[in-house]
């Protein structure tokens, strides 16, 4: 049984970035990493071809154990050095080409670049459906009156089209900002100069990149943390997004409120001390994403100040927060596409909030209607449905 299922954590608890992040997820793709760079070798006849199907043919993970793997890492400081020696031994008469050249910055890093690849395709495709989503509410609500609030207070009319294009927006620039990340491979050697790669070292970066479907980088990264920092901020950017639409949705669903609902389901918002609420905990769970995602990417980009060619201690901070991050995201979009595909909104309720604004303002001779709230729709929607360049 995992040992880090979430408990304490339901916003990505049994969703899908949950198995993608996992230990078990971290040693595939070590294995894989080791594997790929073995195979790229080989394409350049550093390495023996049938000493890199040796090699492949070994990497089975159900023959690793990771929580073995864990406690053996505190010798080394990280997990590839007992990984390696395990692998080594289980490639028989290949073991002396397992790992070789490498360093073991080159498989991790690279290893966290195809579980970010991964998990940025399944955050992407929630973060799909959270946009058709919003889109439909914004097109469905263009001309829906409410009012507008502004420092915690009605403020002057708007629509709950405008609203939700609003959420639009923020979430496609986020979006996009994650789409455009650069996730490259790692390969430097012992200090950054390919030294135990040969000769033709440099030749093995693009076969190497093209073997595991990442990007070529143009120098090794050890210290230039840039694809770190930058998950790390669009992750924060997409918790943040998804957050800001999370607390627009608790204070709208306020019994005072009632302007709109979380979709029901069966034992979804109870309470275990009064049993005739109904809690917003989709949007609850969110706005839990969005709160400790940016203090997490806070940790990767003290980390980016990183001594020399290999850094200590820097590097080895990076692993969870980042991990952390992604699950957060991950957990967060789904939990969004839910929430928006099933939102139940109250344009009644919505038109009864604001007659009392209506009022106000009508004792101070002003009607401003709500000003050009459609036209803000349309051209939203209009932006949002040409392709990403």
């Amino acid at each position: 049984m995992s040992s880090d299922a979430g408990l304490l954590s339901p916003v990505w608890a049994g969703t899908d970035i949950a198995a993608i992040t996992g230990d078990d997820a971290w040693l595939r793709a070590m294995l894989e990493a080791e594997v790929c760079l073995a195979r790229a070798q080989a394409r350049l006849g550093v390495v023996p071809g049938p000493a890199a199907a040796a090699i492949a043919a070994a990497a089975r993970p159900e023959g690793f154990d990771p929580a073995d793997l864990a406690r053996r890492a505190r010798d080394a400081g990280n997990p590839v050095v007992p990984l390696v020696g395990d692998r080594r031994a289980a490639a028989g008469g290949a073991g002396r080409w397992v790992h070789h050249g490498a360093t073991s910055q080159d498989i991790l890093d690279t290893a966290t670049m195809l579980v970010a690849a991964r998990a940025r395709e399944t955050i992407l495709r929630d973060l799909g459906r959270v946009l058709g989503a919003l889109a439909r509410l914004a097109a469905r609500h263009r001309d829906t009156p409410m009012a507008g609030r502004t420092l915690g207070r009605q403020a002057v009319p708007t629509t709950f089209g405008l609203k939700a294009a609003g959420w639009l927006i923020g979430c496609r620039d986020a979006r996009d900002r994650l789409a455009a990340v650069r996730l490259p491979v790692q390969l430097g050697g012992a200090a950054g100069t390919m030294a135990g790669y040969g000769e033709r070292a440099v030749d093995l970066l693009p076969l190497f990149a093209a073997e595991t479907g990442l990007a070529e980088p143009v120098l090794p990264w050890h210290t230039l943390r840039t694809p770190v920092t930058d998950l790390a901020c669009a992750l924060a950017a997409v918790t943040g997004a998804l957050g800001k639409l999370a607390a627009d949705v608790i204070l709208l669903a306020h019994s005072e409120v009632g302007e709109v609902a979380e979709p029901a389901a069966p034992g979804r918002g109870g309470s275990s001390a009064m049993p005739h609420k109904r809690n917003p905990v989709l949007a609850t769970m969110i706005r839990s994403a969005a709160a400790q995602a940016p203090a997490l990417a806070q940790i990767l980009l003290a980390a980016r100040v990183a001594e020399h060619e290999r850094p200590a201690g820097s590097w080895h901070s990076e692993w969870q927060p980042l991990r952390e991050c992604l699950r957060l995201a991950g957990g967060a979009a789904e939990t969004a596409a839910e929430l928006t595909e099933g939102l139940e909104v109250f344009p009644e309720r919505m038109r009864h909030n604001l007659a009392h604004l209506l009022a106000v303002l009508a004792e101070h001779g002003e009607d401003p209607g709500i000003g050009s709230a459609p036209a803000l729709v349309d051209r939203a929607l209009e932006f949002c449905s040409r392709e990403t360049d």
